[in-house]
């Protein structure tokens, strides 16, 4: 009697990364976003006002957003294969593109297709989570299903809708979903972001602080390469020493910081406090080294004229906001107070002060100048 051939025992499928470990197509995936910070920021160049500013906000938070549930469900999922991770990342750079070419007219003729992108961010996640769901847990994924599924339901329904129905569904995507991250203690949802690696999170967060500082040193040397004198190399070297000092504070400091208060949080089980300091008030910094950056590089074309008071705005207000928001995190990972605020108070005033002074500055000169006219 012959024997039937037994089947050969397959190999494990090796996981793409080490838990504490960021993957290479995790970063090939943020330089898609910095994509997009380069350009919204464009539209805060020169002399913006509310307007832009708020524009400017409004379009980078969903973006944002995507981008923290995507390093979220990937600090969940360690085990994904090279090959799982790789599709993955693809397909949410294929929709962070979409979302980057459209976002300069999303509020326009565009907003179509930056619903669609955002409806397709949401499909990655869902099928993400879906998989960290049937993973790891035996509870029901409805919360899974609303976060992620109803929101790319609504997301899709305001890519044929005009512009002020399709902005309010917008907000109220994103508002379900903030809501639910800040209730996650009552629906569930902790017990598995309980599980969230610190060390990769720190670490993912800092690697894309650098992509973005060095959005804001490419268009500071962008500008600069293109009126090639004295005077705006000087305010080009002045720029670049801002921006190196803020990745020095962040870096040697804030860094060492970040890793040991994610720890503390962790050990006391405030999974609220690491998800604000790891999904929202890095938004805020974010924001403040980018409008630095605008700020810089609107001064270095004309290095003798006034500064207009949007771009003095956008400079001294992002210094203020970097500097606020590390001092906040640093508060809320336990940090004495007495410790965070002797440098953070006189840095938030030096930096609101100098920027106060150059506006005045500017209003001055411009007023002498329609004078004289």
């Amino acid at each position: 009697m012959s024997r039937k051939p037994q089947p050969r025992p397959t190999a494990p499928r090796q996981p793409a990364r080490e838990p504490g470990r960021v993957h290479w197509m995790e970063l090939f995936f943020d330089l898609v976003f910095v994509a997009f910070v380069g350009q919204l920021a464009h539209g805060i160049h020169g002399d913006p006002g509310w307007a832009e500013f708020g524009t400017y906000v409004l379009l980078f938070f969903p973006a944002w957003w995507a981008w923290a549930n995507i390093v979220s469900v990937v600090n969940l999922l360690p085990g994904l294969t090279a090959r799982v991770l790789g599709v993955a990342m693809l397909a949410a750079m294929a929709a962070a593109a979409l979302m980057a070419a459209a976002a300069p007219e999303a509020f326009g003729e565009r907003a179509w297709a930056f619903s669609l992108a955002n409806a397709a961010m949401r499909i990655v996640l869902l099928i993400l989570w879906l998989y960290q769901h049937r993973t790891f847990s035996t509870d029901s994924p409805w919360r899974i299903w609303v976060y992620n599924g109803g929101t790319a339901a609504l997301w899709l329904i305001a890519a044929f809708l005009p512009l002020p129905a399709a902005v309010s569904l917008w907000a109220v995507s994103i508002a379900l979903e903030i809501l639910m991250v800040a209730n996650s203690n009552r629906i569930g949802a902790n017990r598995s972001m309980a599980a969230i690696n610190i060390e990769h999170a720190g670490e993912r967060l800092g690697l894309f602080v650098i992509i973005v500082l060095g959005e804001s040193v490419f268009s500071i040397v962008n500008e600069a390469a293109t009126d090639w004198s004295p005077s705006t190399g000087l305010v080009a070297s002045l720029g670049f020493i801002i921006v190196a000092l803020l990745g020095w504070a962040f870096f040697q400091y804030g860094m060492g910081t970040l890793s040991s208060g994610l720890e503390h949080l962790r050990e006391r089980g405030d999974l609220i406090g690491i998800l604000q300091t790891t999904l929202f008030m890095p938004f805020a910094l974010v924001l403040g080294v980018t409008s630095l950056a605008a700020g810089i590089a609107t001064a270095i074309p004309e290095p003798f004229k006034p500064l207009p008071l949007g771009a003095t705005i956008a400079l001294g207000g992002g210094i203020a906001l970097f500097y606020a928001t590390n001092a906040a995190a640093s508060l809320r990972y336990g940090q004495p107070p007495r410790t965070v605020l002797i440098w953070g108070i006189p840095a938030v005033v030096l930096a609101l002060v100098a920027g106060l002074l150059v506006a005045l500055t500017g209003y001055v000169e411009i007023t002498a100048r329609l004078r004289h006219n």
